[in-house]
């Protein structure tokens, strides 16, 4: 109960960008406040709505995007929220995981939320994500996921795939003044 009110409040910190993320924000407080879960318990899609935390790099004016191989679209790292799990831990677990990125500070909130219908080999259930940015230099030395990823690339708004991209990237470089 304390994690559900901890998620809840981490919500509700989330200052909207835009009315999306408004819109976002006041579903993502209801679903909490509805009592239903929260957590993805068995791949794909069970519960059909569940937590993600994903975790954008950046490094001055680039962002570092991951080419998922699930989806299909060039996405920020990140994964589902672990039952009994913290979305800021997601965040190191899935780092260290997906990566083998260690050394580095997760701000204490997200900055920004979405509430989007996955695509891909997995579509046809609800990611309730949270969105964290972290301050990475691009010569730190990443060792990605091979069965996740087929590449990696540090991305500035001139040269991001768009037509591959999370639908919601260009809101969030918005929101971060990218």
């Amino acid at each position: 109960m304390a994690l559900r009110s901890d998620i809840r409040d981490v919500i509700a910190a989330i200052p909207p960008g835009d009315a999306r993320e408004a819109q976002d924000r006041a579903q993502g407080l209801a679903w909490i406040d509805s009592g239903a879960p929260l957590f993805r318990v068995q791949k794909p899609a069970t519960p059909p709505r569940h937590l993600v935390s994903y975790f954008v790099l950046i490094d001055g004016d680039h962002v570092l995007l991951v080419d998922h191989l699930n989806a299909g679209l060039w996405l920020p790292t990140g994964g589902h929220v672990n039952p009994d799990e913290h979305p800021a831990d997601t965040v190191r677990r899935e780092a260290a995981e997906e990566l083998g990125l260690y050394d580095f500070i997760v701000p204490p909130s997200p900055t920004f939320l979405t509430i989007t219908e996955t695509v891909g080999r997995t579509r046809g259930h609800t990611d309730v994500s949270l969105w964290y940015p972290l301050c990475v230099p691009r010569q730190t030395a990443l060792t990605y996921d091979t069965s996740e990823f087929s590449s990696v690339a540090w991305v500035t708004r001139q040269t991001l795939p768009w037509d591959r991209c999370d639908p919601n990237l260009g809101r969030f470089l918005d929101k971060m003044g990218l």
